[in-house]
């Protein structure tokens, strides 16, 4: 497969985007982080292919971008107050978010675990891509595993080209970094990854500590 690129903000480049996964193909993405490869969650078989494309552990859940709290209530069982702090603070952005998984969403997705990562990214290309498709979008970083994240598209086609329908191409992620990943099903929070978001401006923010990560 040779991926087809497209300006991310010309007129009909989400709207193609957008029946490619829905064929259950792959897509590369800009966000405000790094650039990510996506599925449609209503294609598990899709998102599968992912893992594929990687070289991912199956034992490796994909996080979900949404553009709205009504996405984040498609896939999980609830939302705890800390949560709701750290949307108010750091959303749109670079905070990862784990949640209880609610049982509708793909196993793909999860790793077959109970919990689901969710994050809204500051940046109108994946946000209008998520709207196009009517539910989160399953999304983790353009590279294979284990190497470093792609922060253009050049980069992304390098690593995964070969496995995608369509790229979409907006210039350089601003953010250049990871988000960072919280568990806030536990407590306390638990850090897993350390990324755009400090885990001091997690702490202001909640106004306690959490769990940082082990080294």
């Amino acid at each position: 497969m040779s991926a087809n690129v497209l300006p991310a903000y010309a007129a009909v480049a989400l709207d193609r985007a957008a029946e490619a996964l829905r064929n259950g193909e792959l897509v590369i993405v800009p966000t405000d982080t790094v650039y990510g490869v996506a599925a449609a969650l209503s294609r598990p078989d899709a998102v599968e292919k992912i893992y594929q494309a990687k070289g991912r552990r199956p034992d490796k859940p994909i996080a979900l971008l949404v553009d709205r709290l009504e996405d984040v209530e498609q896939v999980a069982v609830q939302i705890p107050e800390c949560a709701r702090i750290l949307m108010k603070e750091f959303w749109p952005g670079g905070l990862t978010i784990v949640l209880q998984s609610k049982p509708n969403v793909p196993a793909a997705v999860t790793a077959g675990g109970p919990t689901v990562a969710v994050r809204m990214p500051n940046h109108p290309v994946p946000r209008g891509l998520i709207r196009r498709l009517g539910e989160p979008l399953p999304t983790t970083s353009a590279n294979r595993s284990n190497q470093p994240s792609p922060v253009n598209v050049a980069e992304a086609l390098h690593d995964l080209g070969f496995a995608v329908a369509i790229a979409l191409d907006a210039g350089p992620a601003p953010g250049g970094v990871e988000s960072t990943v919280i568990d806030v099903t536990v407590t306390p929070p638990v850090v897993y990854r350390v990324g755009a978001i400090s885990v001091d401006q997690i702490e202001r923010a909640l106004g306690r500590p959490v769990e940082r990560p082990r080294v």
